[in-house]
């Protein structure tokens, strides 16, 4: 079979996550055992129209499977959501010699793809985000892993809340998607989950809190995803705290978790899941294919029409929320 695709090139785009060096790494190895050359452009979108690249081999990956971040470096790029951005960014590739791209980054990353690729650039793109708000694919490379990174602190926090019977509200990132709010809240037991998708009332927190106080318990854990909506005027985390602390009589302390949740080395479903979707995107290269993403859908590796998967909209597993409120009692 003769090549269609020659030279490839792989970036990865906007916030990073634990996966993306494992994505990375199968992209160059598919490739390269198919006699495809492979550019890492860094800095994403930036890198490219800087001409910010240099050609990888199998060396280039190794050791990279087990560390977070991006070995390719990550930015943001103003300049690409405009057509001469995009204009630009093909001229490099034909002048690089680039006949497609792996692009590894959310939906803003998604529509530079979409837009090189309708300019004659294939591009396929790989889903890497840790707030899983990719509506296409049931799970994202990072989520994994920044759920248990959370779980991790959380626990650590449990310690200090039980030895003096406070209630801890925990931030973690989701402004839009309350995922890892969801995911984490279950899998440390929280009292309470706030997430963007369900307006929370804050009398509502209490009387639940009031009612397992009877019953002995006195030590709590709140989880609050950061783009929560409340009923009431009650909105960050330390205003929650004040609240909770005034109404209830519990001491009750907030804690921002941040970029930590970014950060760690990748789960093996991660690593796992990372790997299928590289090679799953230099497959549909080879093949001279491109607007397409990748995602994971009922536990399948499968590619969508970015446009497409961009105009998906993403469904909040609220059976899985009442779940978490019934057993958190």
């Amino acid at each position: 079979m003769e090549f269609k695709q020659k030279t490839i090139g792989v970036l990865s785009s906007g916030g990073d996550a634990p996966g993306m060096n494992a994505a990375i790494r199968s992209v160059v190895r598919t490739a390269l055992n198919r006699n495809i050359r492979v550019l890492g452009i860094r800095r994403g979108y930036s890198g490219l129209l800087a001409r910010d690249m240099f050609e990888m081999n199998l060396r280039s990956v190794s050791d990279t499977l087990h560390r977070g971040g991006t070995i390719l470096y990550s930015a943001r790029c103003p300049e690409f959501r405009d057509d001469k951005g995009v204009e630009r960014g093909k001229e490099v590739c034909l002048e690089m010699g680039i006949d497609g791209l792996v692009v590894i980054g959310g939906d803003g990353s998604f529509r530079g793809a979409r837009d090189l690729s309708l300019k004659g650039i294939p591009c396929i793109g790989i889903p890497g985000t840790i707030d899983n708000d990719i509506a296409s694919s049931d799970y994202t490379v990072g989520f994994d892993t920044a759920v248990n990174t959370v779980m991790d602190m959380v626990d650590k926090l449990r310690d200090t809340s039980q030895s003096h019977d406070r209630c801890s509200i925990v931030e973690v990132m989701g402004r839009r998607c309350g995922d890892i709010a969801l995911h984490a809240g279950i899998a440390c037991g929280a009292v309470a989950i706030l997430v963007p998708e369900v307006p929370f009332s804050i009398d509502s927190i209490i009387e639940k809190m009031q009612r397992t106080l009877r019953t002995g318990k006195k030590h709590f854990i709140i989880i609050v995803a950061e783009g929560v909506t409340s009923v009431g005027g009650v909105g960050t985390v330390h205003d929650i705290a004040e609240e909770i602390e005034a109404r209830t009589g519990v001491e009750s302390r907030a804690t921002v978790l941040g970029h930590v949740q970014r950060g760690g080395a990748p789960s093996a479903r991660e690593r796992v899941l990372a790997s299928e979707m590289g090679y799953h995107a230099v497959e549909l290269l080879e093949q001279g294919i491109g607007n397409r993403v990748v995602v994971n859908h009922d536990n399948k590796i499968v590619d969508y029409d970015i446009l497409e998967a961009l105009q998906m909209k993403k469904q909040f597993d609220r059976h899985l929320y009442d779940i978490a409120d019934a057993i958190s009692i």
